[in-house]
């Protein structure tokens, strides 16, 4: 291996940007799995609403996302809730479908659903509201503080959530409206951030840092991801079938890591840019040998690397990655505002998520880079199975 790379392997293990925190980006873990994959973008196409679980989750990422948090107006009740899921549930099936949803004053704006799901689920609150509290999952929290984040209220927690997702962003932005005026009376938007992802059919999207992003994920219809991605219904009966989010947003320094040549790049993440491979190995799919060491002595993958930290030591610690790209209008003195919106799906937060999310807190070279600035954890409802039956049915009725 070349000098200049084992000189920058030592800065990095022994130097500043070997300093404790991580933002748990979709880099993730470290074997390989199925990467992310796109299909190809037919406008017209559409996502079953109907089964046992919600689309968006196990489906195969579109290109546009919006994820909205909604807050209950004061004075809210159980049949409020319900009244909403209701609502929501009529007009979701509707628009994935490729049509207009009742009362829609731009039914035109339907007619191309591009791939189009909508994924429901509810905050802690929402289950003392509602007189259901012992139904609530114990994991279903906001996450324990981390030195690491630089929270803002704007981008935290929320009653109720909307994950809306398509590959044109007219049907996300036309579903996100309907959705919201329909239940106008009832909720108060708390925050919407919206995403984008791209990549070439079989490919890998790439993240803003220019980083091949999403190698490392769970692949649906396999035992692994019922087993770490759906609820069993053993905790809760009520929940067969649903799973949890955990939405992270992710605000990326580009203007400093610009100034970082390849190698210390390559090193932070322990992967190279041109393919995503670890830097042990050739290809992006190519697990990585973490006591692979170079002429040296040192270890190819720094111990530091994004890749190590967030390296499961146990099957248990594997979870969904759903990773989507923000780019907002700079603020003053700043060339960028971007970062990641990463969604995080399993059966259990407190099981799987946060052991990982700890480790990262401790100690990854990338979080030099990057700050968590908005966090959430919401319980994603279980599917409505068949036409006439609403989201949250078994919760309030089961």
């Amino acid at each position: 291996m070349a000098e200049p790379r084992a000189v920058n392997r030592r800065r990095l293990l022994g130097g500043g940007a070997a300093v404790a925190g991580a933002a748990g980006i979709g880099w993730g873990a470290a074997s390989s799995s199925t990467r992310a994959v796109t299909t190809a973008r037919d406008p017209m196409a559409t996502v079953p609403f109907h089964g046992p679980h919600q689309a968006g989750i196990a489906t195969a990422p579109p290109d546009h996302a919006a994820f909205v948090a909604l807050d209950l107006r004061p004075g809210a009740t159980r049949a409020d809730v319900i009244g909403v899921l209701k609502i929501w549930t009529d007009d979701a099936a509707r628009l994935t479908q490729g049509g207009p949803a009742l009362g829609d004053t731009e039914p035109e704006l339907a007619r191309r659903p591009s791939r189009l799901t909508v994924t429901v689920g509810l905050g802690p609150k929402v289950f003392g509201v509602a007189g259901v509290q012992a139904r609530r999952p114990s994991w279903l929290a906001p996450l324990p503080p981390f030195t690491i984040d630089r929270l803002e209220p704007a981008w935290c927690d929320g009653d109720l959530v909307l994950q809306v997702c398509a590959d044109e962003p007219t049907a996300v932005a036309h579903a996100v409206r309907v959705l919201c005026k329909g239940v106008a009376s009832l909720v108060t938007v708390r925050w919407v951030q919206r995403g984008f992802r791209n990549a070439e059919p079989g490919a890998s999207p790439r993240n803003l840092m220019g980083q091949v992003d999403g190698t490392v994920n769970i692949a649906p219809g396999t035992a692994d991801f019922d087993r770490l991605v759906w609820d069993d219904g053993a905790a809760q009966p009520w929940l067969r079938g649903g799973t949890s989010l955990v939405l992270r947003r992710i605000a990326m320094t580009l203007d400093t890591w610009d100034e970082i040549d390849r190698d210390g790049r390559e090193l932070t993440v322990g992967r190279t840019l041109d393919t995503g491979a670890p830097l042990t190995g050739t290809k992006e799919s190519d697990d990585p040998d973490f006591a692979a060491v170079d002429r040296y002595g040192i270890p190819v993958i720094p111990p530091s690397s994004h890749i190590a930290r967030a390296h499961h030591t146990s099957e248990g610690e594997r979870f969904l990655r759903r990773g989507y790209n923000y780019d907002d209008a700079p603020i003053p003195g700043h060339t960028s505002n971007s970062g990641l919106l990463f969604a995080a799906f399993q059966r259990d937060v407190a099981a799987q998520y946060l052991p990982v999310q700890k480790r990262l807190a401790e100690f990854d070279a990338l979080n030099v880079w990057t700050v968590p600035v908005g966090s959430a954890v919401f319980v994603i409802l279980p599917g409505v199975r068949t036409p006439g039956d609403y989201l949250g049915q078994s919760l309030f009725e089961g």
